[in-house]
């Protein structure tokens, strides 16, 4: 990809080569969740930040580590919430067990989300970023819930533009008779997809880290950020199916097919506080996707930009934070 990008320009290329080396090269600190375990189903955990009074509880997507929403002391949702006197908890969906294979995006829902739920004093409010806030929006509609949010959180699969369902449809095509082989699917086969939805500014965000000051925050946060981006668990090959076939090709979740536990999965239908953040400018999962329902907050930032960006305190923390303490947690 970086060749074909670059092949016109070859001084860019030299660039982006050599910001993919530093970035290679880069020194890492790794830094531990200041969070505790409170409760296991199968290989995902519920893990507590602290605070008392009505859980809140985030919930990730599969794809990437959950990290994303506590990524480091200057850029943590989780820390922010924590400050405004939220009792914060957030799902780590952990590495697939042996015995996981078949456990579909559906089986997450059923058998990991609510199980890690199903011990908590009270009701709780669901936040689910990305794929999560999917299957926040399936959960609500199986057990008691005190509110509902979903960030970014595609739900309509023939919003998405005709080009990229075509991609996805076809790198999924070629990647399921190794995955059926392994038994998951690698999170390289994930990643290569999210590469080619915007493969120019890819390249791009690596020529300019070559001109990165070594050790700033600049460096550090773009370090941080592809760590998080460039890692994460494999997908088990009944989610991988699941999200692939039925959600991407069929749109179950946007035409009222998308069985959960037995039921409908739609969040419309969920009579409690809803507040959904959707981005205009979200190439991940644009704003064209999102359900049509709930309060709307529309934002302008990149998919990931939105919970670890500049702005995100201002255009996303903050407001997320009102909503919980004015609309679910009085």
């Amino acid at each position: 990809m970086l060749w074909r990008e670059t092949q016109n320009d070859t001084v860019f290329r030299l660039r982006a080569l050599e910001g993919l080396r530093k970035y290679q090269n880069a020194k890492r600190n790794r830094r531990l969740p200041k969070a505790d375990s409170v409760a296991q189903a199968g290989a995902a955990r519920l893990l507590h930040y602290r605070g008392a009074g009505k859980p809140v509880i985030f919930i990730p997507s599969l794809i990437n580590p959950h990290m994303v929403l506590d990524l480091s002391d200057r850029t943590s949702l989780m820390e922010y919430l924590c400050s405004r006197g939220i009792n914060v908890h957030l799902v780590d969906w952990g590495i697939p067990l042996a015995g996981d294979r078949e456990l579909g995006l559906s089986g997450h829902v059923e058998q990991r989300l609510l199980p890690l739920l199903k011990d908590l004093p009270e009701p709780p409010v669901l936040v689910g970023y990305c794929l999560g806030g999917t299957m926040a929006a399936a959960a609500a509609g199986l057990t008691e819930v005190a509110g509902l949010g979903m960030v970014a959180a595609p739900w309509a699969f023939d919003g998405f533009p005709e080009k990229t369902r075509e991609l996805i449809t076809g790198l999924w095509t070629k990647a399921k008779p190794m995955c059926e082989r392994l038994g998951y699917v690698p999170m390289e086969v994930l990643q290569s997809g999210f590469w080619s939805l915007d493969p120019t500014r890819t390249i791009q965000k690596y020529a300019a880290f070559a001109d990165a000051k070594e050790d700033s925050e600049e460096a550090r946060s773009f370090i941080t950020v592809e760590d998080w981006a460039n890692e994460g668990a494999p997908l088990t090959l009944g989610a991988g199916r699941e999200l692939f076939e039925q959600l991407y090709t069929a749109n179950e979740p946007g035409s009222g097919r998308w069985m959960v536990g037995g039921k409908i999965a739609d969040p419309v239908a969920i009579k409690v506080p809803f507040l959904n953040v959707l981005s205009e400018t979200d190439k991940i999962v644009p704003a064209a996707t999102a359900c049509p329902a709930g309060r709307q907050l529309h934002l302008s930032s990149g998919h990931v930009g939105m919970i670890v960006g500049g702005k995100a305190r201002r255009q996303l923390w903050e407001p997320l934070a009102e909503w919980l303490l004015q609309s679910c947690l009085r």
